[in-house]
């Protein structure tokens, strides 16, 4: 009789030959940001055009028109810097300084100079979470202000206060309620979606809500507290739960204006047009007055001068 045997090798991915390697491997020019006074000259690194196997393994959930991480609480297509050096054009002969202290296998993001342009503040993603780190132009040091409890899913994360002593940070609640699983979620009923008959000519948008499991794990992965930290370190609530969008300091960093989006959600357009509130309050988090009540907006016309 014949004999039949099968076999299985464990394979590893392949590397290249050294030529092929290089020319795909090769690293990128810096990012250049200045600030206002043109006094130091900051570049950011990046380690190649290409995300790593692990990255592109992560999980990814779509939703309102955003593609999150949900282990990390940050965008899961971001683009990340590894590294950071100050030139200080200050001096003569021009220095370039390796700021110090950062993470090992950085992944910064969301870099955010300070009102006085003598810090730099920014968000480093570890396999948990985000991180708030800071830097010192004085003397380029980076240091760690938060755990990896950020939530930098929905808007800017970051906020300078005017003193450039203290940052207005979205945090994750801690009653924040578990995601569910929408392959394994057995659903409650059917997805319904009501006409009003009325003509709506609308776009066509990527990612958006499906159904109630997608509206529960939006609304988890948007709300945020808003914490006031301080370069010191104490971290204090500034600002009760919320699912937070965009914060704007006056010019005199007296009073904040803050969006919040709120229900109901819907499956036809992405999170920027859901039911929002505008709302003015005093940099002690004070309520001064709402400013704006924002409907759903599911039918705008089509073109970019629609209003």
């Amino acid at each position: 009789g014949a004999l039949k045997t099968f076999g299985q090798e464990t394979l590893t991915y392949q590397t290249p030959s050294k030529e092929i390697h290089d020319l795909v491997d090769v690293s990128l020019a810096p990012s250049v940001v200045m600030d206002d006074a043109k006094d130091f000259m900051i570049f950011l690194y990046r380690d190649d055009a290409y995300k790593s196997i692990a990255d592109l393994s992560s999980e990814e959930l779509r939703l309102a028109g955003l593609r999150i991480d949900p282990k990390t609480n940050i965008g899961s297509r971001i683009s990340y810097y590894n590294n950071l050096k100050v030139q200080d054009l200050r001096t003569d002969p021009v220095t370039l300084i390796q700021v110090r202290g950062l993470p090992n296998n950085a992944k910064l993001a969301n870099i955010k100079f300070s009102p006085d342009q003598k810090k730099i503040a920014m968000t480093q993603t570890t396999s948990s979470g985000v991180e708030v780190w800071y830097v010192d132009l004085s003397t380029f040091e980076a240091k760690r202000l938060t755990e990896a409890k950020s939530n930098a899913n929905l808007g800017q994360v970051i906020h300078w206060f005017k003193d450039s002593e203290n940052l207005l940070v979205k945090m994750i609640p801690n009653n924040r309620l578990a995601l569910i699983n929408s392959k394994s979620a057995i659903p409650s009923g059917p997805t319904v979606s009501v006409s009003n008959g009325r003509e709506a000519p609308n776009r066509t948008y990527q990612d958006l809500l499906k159904n109630k499991n997608d509206e529960h794990n939006f609304e988890q992965l948007a709300l945020s507290e808003l914490h006031k930290v301080s370069l010191k370190g104490s971290s204090v609530l500034w600002l009760a739960g919320a699912m937070y969008q965009d914060i704007s300091f006056s010019p005199d960093g007296e009073y904040l204006m803050i969006s919040a989006i709120k229900r109901p959600f819907s499956y036809l357009v992405p999170n920027s047009r859901f039911p929002s509130t505008r709302v003015i309050y005093t940099k002690e988090g004070n309520k001064v007055s709402k400013v704006a009540e924002t409907p759903l907006i599911e039918d705008l016309p089509k073109g970019f001068m629609a209003v």
